[in-house]
């Protein structure tokens, strides 16, 4: 069964998928959404203030560029997402057996937020450069990129720590515990700012 492409449904379609009584899209096709939407909101701060901000246009394509990988995160997400349950029921159905392919389908369960929440803090990084160069009328723009950022760093850092492949001391775990850090500390700094 090929992957739906949430990327390619109307708003209100998406937004009807996720409340849904359906296991995914979830929590990560949600926050790599976000993450992908922080990121166009950088972008819009940097172009808008090309005029004064001599770097925006490199900000705004690296912007763009994180776009560009966070956005499909949210078909893959799904798609890993339903693939370890599976794998997980049919292991339940055959306790004895040793699966080389559950192990794997439950690494790509915990790799897809881990790289969500790891765009996430790139994206908020990104958010305080352009909050402190924009022009002054775009920085509550740039202040919601960051935040948004930051809550999706956070949703993707806890599906890594529930995901079932990961224990304490994995250095998955560590690397988004990081990314978390960055992305709350980040939007600290440019909401303060605007304070």
């Amino acid at each position: 069964m090929e992957a739906e492409n949430y990327l390619e449904l109307r708003v209100e379609d998406f937004l009807g998928r996720i409340a849904a009584s359906e296991q995914a899209p979830g929590g990560g096709t949600a926050a790599a959404i976000t993450v992908a939407a922080a990121a166009g909101l950088v972008a819009m701060v940097a172009r808008c203030s090309k005029d004064s901000w001599p770097d925006a246009a490199g900000v705004a394509a690296q912007a763009l560029q994180i776009q560009r990988r966070a956005g499909p995160l949210a078909s893959t997400d799904a798609e890993a997402w339903n693939d370890a349950l599976a794998a997980l029921r049919d292991a339940g159905a055959a306790p004895t057996r040793n699966d080389a392919s559950l192990e794997q389908k439950l690494e790509l369960a915990a790799a897809v937020p881990l790289e969500i929440a790891q765009l996430g803090a790139d994206v908020a990084e990104l958010a305080v450069l352009a909050g402190e160069r924009c022009e002054g009328s775009f920085q509550a723009d740039a202040a919601a990129a960051a935040a948004l950022a930051a809550g999706a760093t956070r949703a993707a850092l806890h599906l890594v720590q529930v995901n079932l492949g990961v224990r304490e001391g994995d250095t998955r775990l560590e690397r988004a515990r990081e990314s978390e850090q960055t992305a709350s500390s980040a939007a600290e700094r440019v909401l303060g700012s605007l304070r």
